[in-house]
């Protein structure tokens, strides 16, 4: 177990570029499962998460060439799929939520899959209904060992069907998808997830040979081919480390610029942080955030509180709200957070509490922040990294805080940010990592 010991108040400057967009990865990498040609991927995020999931390929017996940290080649040309049965592998893929994503992939060229109960973060229920659904309309059928806490499942054939999701899920609209490329038949998903993410999977999985309609729409139209072939793909930037960035500027009352940042995959997430009173300035695809002395927090047209919440695309992230929460600290006026989708993760804020901010809890999904103006400083603490999100979301308090903070159980960033410290210790940051 590693800690990160921070020590606050330090103004921060420079360039800073995000890596490659993690929840992305997960689909992309697990899709290479689908050809036995050789895949190449870039921009490849360097943690914790996805290097799991291709440990997980290789022991299936992927080939795998890591051409240097960001790049590399796979071809699922020999796969041990009996591996897939046995407890080594039910162990690894139960640490990983992403695992689930290879459900699909193995379903629609091996007519077997198994599905762990989701792993990863402490933030509420993760359910599956929804991937299982998919795959039974598709018509696969599953059964579920309550033991090892895994679903098997099998089909003789998986034909094309219209499929209107319960939620717009976007893990769940992505399996789905890609069980459905290799179906007999026509597939329609309705009420699909249109994430930028997703459209990049489509987008490749069009390259290889299938025939999707309907990209960057709620409504996929996916035609079933017999084969698919390799290609080479190039992952987004990930937007929630420039969101990050963006927060870690205003708080810490530095000039940065985030290159690189993907401006136009974005969605409204440089308008939320423009509502909280930043100031942004979009250079082509760089993200200017000027040092301020203070930000203000906007009001509705009609002088009411501000309310931000998640939504599904193109509305805002749920996993920048964790972010966007810890940045109002400093503001003028005042926020209400409205966390819908997971009712465990605004449980951090008892620790931004506890370093002297004035936010209330007033349920499992609703927090209010009332902003301090700065008119005293965050003081430094020991706490613990609850989730990827929070846990970065406390680093930008520690940042900003008085003296020196603990953060302990630091694995769950390194789950979805490559090297953070040491990147931030370029921009000027007071970071030690202690094993």
């Amino acid at each position: 177990m590693s800690i990160f010991e921070v020590i606050g108040g330090k103004k921060l400057s420079g360039e800073i570029t995000p890596q490659g967009a993690k929840n992305e990865a997960l689909q992309i990498i697990s899709a290479v499962l689908l050809t036995d040609e050789e895949v190449t991927i870039h921009n490849i995020p360097d943690i914790i998460d996805v290097n799991l999931l291709i440990e997980l390929l290789k022991e299936i017996n992927v080939k795998t060439n890591r051409i240097d940290r960001h790049t590399c080649s796979f071809q699922a040309n020999d796969i041990d799929v009996d591996y897939l049965q046995s407890d080594a592998f039910h162990k690894k893929s139960g640490r990983l939520r992403g695992s689930v994503m290879l459900a699909g992939p193995l379903l629609a060229r091996f007519k077997k899959a198994y599905l762990p109960k989701p792993g990863g973060d402490k933030i509420g229920r993760r359910k599956l209904d929804t991937h299982i659904i998919g795959f039974q309309k598709l018509g696969a059928s599953y059964t579920y060992n309550d033991n090892a806490s895994f679903f098997t499942l099998e089909a003789k054939e998986l034909k094309g069907c219209f499929i209107l999701l319960d939620e717009p899920s976007v893990t769940g609209t992505a399996n789905i998808l890609m069980a459905a490329v290799l179906a007999n038949g026509t597939t329609t998903i309705y009420n699909a997830a249109c994430e930028p993410y997703v459209q990049q999977l489509c987008k490749m999985l069009n390259r290889m040979g299938a025939n999707i309609e309907g990209v960057g729409s709620n409504m996929l139209i996916i035609h079933g081919v017999k084969k698919l072939h390799g290609t080479s793909h190039t992952m987004l930037p990930d937007m929630i480390e420039v969101g990050s960035f963006i927060g870690l500027a205003a708080m810490t009352q530095s000039e940065i610029t985030i290159k690189n940042a993907g401006v136009k995959d974005l969605g409204v997430i440089p308008e939320r942080f423009q509502q909280l009173g930043i100031k942004l300035n979009i250079i082509g695809d760089d993200i200017h955030i000027p040092a301020q002395e203070l930000y203000e927090i906007q009001t509705f047209l009609e002088g009411g509180i501000l309310t931000m919440y998640d939504h599904p695309w193109p509305g805002l992230t749920p996993d920048l709200l964790s972010i966007l929460l810890v940045t109002a600290v400093q503001a003028k006026g005042s926020v209400l957070i409205h966390q819908k989708m997971f009712e465990s993760r605004l449980f951090f804020v008892d620790k931004l509490i506890e370093m002297g901010a004035q936010v209330i809890l007033c349920d499992p999904h609703r927090a209010v922040v009332v902003g301090m103006e700065r008119e005293k400083k965050l003081r430094g603490i020991t706490m613990s990294s609850p989730d990827i999100r929070a846990g970065v979301a406390l680093l930008i308090a520690a940042l900003s805080a008085e003296g020196k903070s603990v953060i302990q159980n630091i694995e769950q960033i390194d789950r979805g940010y490559q090297f953070i410290d040491e990147r931030l210790i370029k921009l000027g940051a007071a970071i030690k990592r202690i094993s």
